[in-house]
């Protein structure tokens, strides 16, 4: 609670035109007394506060400079985000006040859970850490009041491996993070503790090829559409930076050797690029471009592999395999692309490249 008295004694006394020496002579005490108070070298009794209060013709709250907080159940909630995006100090003062309001409410108590997550991990400190997986541990009895699409039995289980991680109980998060690895969400977690924190490179490495597909397809899949958002945006720059974006990072994870899965994105990548290109002007960019993609479009068809033989770092077993909802072919997969664009001049540059094959 932070109260403004002094500044506000000093304030209402001045709009008053009064001197200290006058305010004193009113209150019946020395001007010292008042320099003190403004100065915040001392505070008045409580009776000189409401007297001081009756003289200035405001409330005892506004002299104080008291903000009454509104403590439902929304602000309360509200006030805590702020103070865990702010990494404000006095979080976990808060946090406890919130817990012994709504200490059934599992929005109040996940998200102090996660405060003290955050100090704990930040101050290396365990007994923060211990009131962490205390509260998550609380949280998953209170989940069926979850309403929040983000937040599941799995992602509780994620935070208390979390919890066990920075603590140093490694073979415990480890556990807990294989246990829950629906769908290989945890495949990344995995591979880092046992790479990193157990030192165990062989177990690590079918984890960290799994969580770089995922991150691949992810990647691919993301950039993709944002290059429909920026064309719909018309904003093109944007859109040849995040496609060269996708390029780069993408192709850094095709090794040399056979034609794959990676050259069908390769392709989907090169014609949104030639998209923007032809939209900023550099009509030549974009027909080597569109002609690069039919060549590989040509090489991918000849012999169609959704496998991920052609990757970088991934040891998967050979049965893992890519699919694409754009088209059971590249030449397909391009002729969608180019109906979803709706871009005529594109549509053209690429007949003109396909006929002169």
């Amino acid at each position: 609670m932070k109260l403004n008295l002094p500044e506000n004694i000093r304030v209402h006394r001045k709009a008053l035109h009064l001197t200290q020496e006058q305010l004193a002579e009113v209150l019946g005490v020395t001007t010292g007394a008042v320099y003190k108070w403004e100065a915040g070298l001392s505070t008045p009794e409580l009776g000189l506060i409401a007297a001081l209060a009756d003289f200035y013709g405001i409330s005892i709250d506004a002299l104080l400079g008291y903000e009454m907080k509104d403590n439902r159940l929304e602000q309360i909630l509200e006030r805590l985000e702020r103070c865990y995006q702010d990494q404000d100090p006095e979080s976990l003062t808060e946090a406890e006040k919130a817990l012994k309001k709504y200490p059934h409410s599992f929005q109040v108590v996940h998200t102090c859970a996660k405060f003290y997550l955050l100090y704990g991990t930040l101050n290396r400190n365990s007994s923060q850490l211990c009131r962490a997986m205390e509260l998550l541990e609380q949280s998953m009895l209170l989940l069926p009041q979850n309403t929040d699409l983000k937040i599941s039995e799995l992602t509780l289980y994620g935070e208390m491996a979390s919890v066990y991680h920075a603590l140093g109980e490694h073979e415990k998060s480890l556990a807990l993070f294989q246990k829950h690895n629906v769908e290989g969400m945890f495949n990344d977690s995995i591979g880092a503790e046992l790479a990193v924190m157990l030192h165990r490179p062989e177990e690590a490495e079918p984890y960290l090829s799994q969580a770089l597909l995922q991150g691949a397809g992810i990647l691919y899949n993301t950039i993709a559409a944002y290059c429909f958002v920026f064309s719909a945006q018309r904003s093109w720059n944007q859109l040849v930076q995040i496609a060269n974006l996708g390029l780069t990072l993408l192709l850094g994870l095709k090794q040399d050797g056979p034609n794959g899965y990676l050259d069908k994105t390769h392709m989907i990548l090169l014609l949104l690029l030639a998209h923007a290109q032809l939209r900023t002007g550099d009509r030549p960019a974009a027909a080597a471009g569109a002609a690069e993609a039919f060549q590989l479009s040509q090489c991918f068809d000849a012999a169609p592999d959704y496998g991920v033989q052609n990757f970088r770092y991934v040891k998967v077993p050979d049965s893992t395999r890519f699919y694409d909802s754009l088209g059971a072919t590249a030449r397909e997969s391009a002729e969608t692309l180019l109906h979803l664009l709706n871009d005529p001049e594109l549509l053209t540059l690429w007949n003109e490249v396909c006929s002169h094959a």
